[in-house]
């Protein structure tokens, strides 16, 4: 080896806490390097003639951490290739929220630079000592400078490190309020261990960044809730709900259906979304995708008791394909408008069908449509597909002269043959919606819509003057639906 670090824990608290090895070891280092001089035990050094050079400068040339962490690595191993040895201090225990010293581990046998690792009491007992915790109930030790709300388990006694300053306390906030509410009760400890130092003190959560002894020893503690409120918000909570009703002591009525009988759920469910996207109403959107969920789970749930498949299984499956087919998001390959990203999708789509044995050449170019959708739709997916080989008009001016073809021979169609007559004009209609670029069922609908609120004005009018339908005519009627369309 060509050089050594020796990395030492400075502890959570004052040098009578260091074990007697790691202080001799600081004492008797030709040089000690410190991560920063923002430590009670580094004081203390240098008051007993210990040589002491800290990286703290480094901050302050860094925007950010990793950068900080990474260019303290690099100068320590460099300096190892020089020195042949040196100690390096750092806060609490060295394997503890201590990125330097995990960047040393990694990187310096690739340099021929051995890295050995001295105790060090790290803030986790003190601080569980002070509160009173137990960490056998379980508990998460997250990274102030990297946390993410899908790291907050409510259910786990939580410490949040490397709590610098306020404006980390802020973006710890916003994720917490992302899991709890804004009044909860979190506790903010600085120094703690260090008796002169020692600050402890419980806010609301919103206060987080407003609390003024925030610095480099400071830690946020986040206690576990059983509130229904936090854990309503959580995906198990709805896995754990929909097992309870499947369950012998759950609902008589959840535990007797089973896929097909509760099929017709999943379509109604649906349209009931989209008539909140029609009616621009995202409260009513919410719970409408709630009832939806509700029937996603419930197929899960019931395909899980059969053994076929869990809901995760489903929720690795969407994860692993929308990776897949979004290669120039998640891989190597590009795309400059959506078309081209659909082209990356359908190609994609095309190779998983041929690893599936599904030989995709022999297949009807028609393939691939639910046969469950409205007609309308079904309609509009056929003729895109045919289109996609060529098979279509040339021009709009084509599809028109169709329409008009349709309608004349619908109205000279016999009885029995007028429904398919009026299938086919309905069929060269959607033609006609395609080369429009609008879909015809969002037309349809949109028609729907206006005849309802027209008619609903009708029925305003007659409602005002407190008369029936039986009490007035048409023209009364079409008077009132001129009226609607000019509001």
């Amino acid at each position: 080896m060509t050089g050594k670090i020796i990395v030492v824990g400075l502890g959570a608290g004052t040098l009578d806490q260091l074990p007697l090895g790691c202080y001799r070891l600081l004492k008797n280092g030709n040089q000690v390097y410190v991560r920063t001089r923002e430590h009670p035990v580094v004081e203390q050094l240098e008051q007993e003639g210990v040589a002491v050079k800290s990286f703290d400068d480094v901050y302050e040339r860094h925007g950010t951490f990793d950068a900080v962490y990474s260019s303290i690595a690099a100068a320590l191993l460099d300096e190892a290739k020089q020195l042949g040895e040196l100690v390096y201090a750092v806060p609490g225990h060295p394997l503890v929220a201590e990125r330097t010293v995990q960047l040393l581990l990694k990187e310096a046998p690739l340099q021929d630079i051995s890295v050995e690792v001295k105790g060090g009491q790290s803030f986790l007992d003190p601080l569980f000592a002070r509160l009173q915790i137990d960490p056998i109930d379980g508990f998460a030790l997250l990274d102030a400078t990297s946390i993410r709300s899908e790291q907050v388990n409510p259910l786990l006694h939580t410490v949040i490190a490397q709590v610098y300053d306020k404006l980390t306390a802020s973006d710890v906030k916003l994720t917490l309020m992302e899991v709890f509410p804004d009044e909860y009760q979190v506790t903010v400890a600085t120094a703690i261990g260090v008796s002169e130092l020692e600050r402890v003190e419980s806010i609301p959560l919103f206060e987080l960044d407003r609390v003024e002894h925030l610095g480099n020893l400071s830690l946020i503690y986040v206690p576990p809730t059983q509130e229904q409120t936090v854990l309503n918000r959580q995906f198990f909570t709805l896995k754990r709900i929909v097992e309870t009703l499947r369950s012998p002591e759950g609902c008589p009525w959840d535990r007797e259906q089973t896929h097909s009988s509760i099929r017709k759920n999943l379509i109604e469910e649906t349209y009931e979304v989209l008539e909140t996207i029609d009616d621009d109403d995202p409260d009513a959107m919410c719970e409408e995708l709630g009832d939806l969920l509700l029937q996603i789970m419930l197929h899960a749930q019931m395909a899980a008791e059969d053994g076929f498949f869990t809901v995760e299984d489903i929720v690795a499956g969407l994860n692993e394909k929308l990776i897949r087919r979004h290669p120039h998001v998640f891989g190597e390959r590009s795309a400059s408008d959506a078309d081209e990203a659909l082209a990356n999708w359908q190609e994609i789509k095309a190779q998983e069908k041929a690893a599936k044995g599904q030989d995709v050449s022999t297949q009807s170019k028609l393939a691939g449509i639910p046969r469950d959708l409205p007609a309308l739709m079904y309609a509009y997916k056929l003729q895109k597909k045919a289109a996609a080989v060529g098979f279509d008009w040339d021009q709009i001016a084509d599809v028109y002269k169709k329409i008009e073809e349709e309608y004349r021979e619908l109205q000279e169609a016999e009885p029995a043959e007028q429904a398919g007559e009026l299938g086919d004009l309905l069929f060269a209609v959607v033609n006609l919606a395609r080369f429009l670029k609008i879909d015809p069922e969002e037309a349809l609908a949109l028609t729907n819509r206006k005849f309802t609120n027209r008619f609903s004005y009708i029925e305003q009018k007659l409602q005002e003057s407190n008369r029936t339908f039986e009490q007035t005519d048409l023209a009364e009627m079409d008077k009132w639906w001129e009226e609607a369309k000019k509001r």
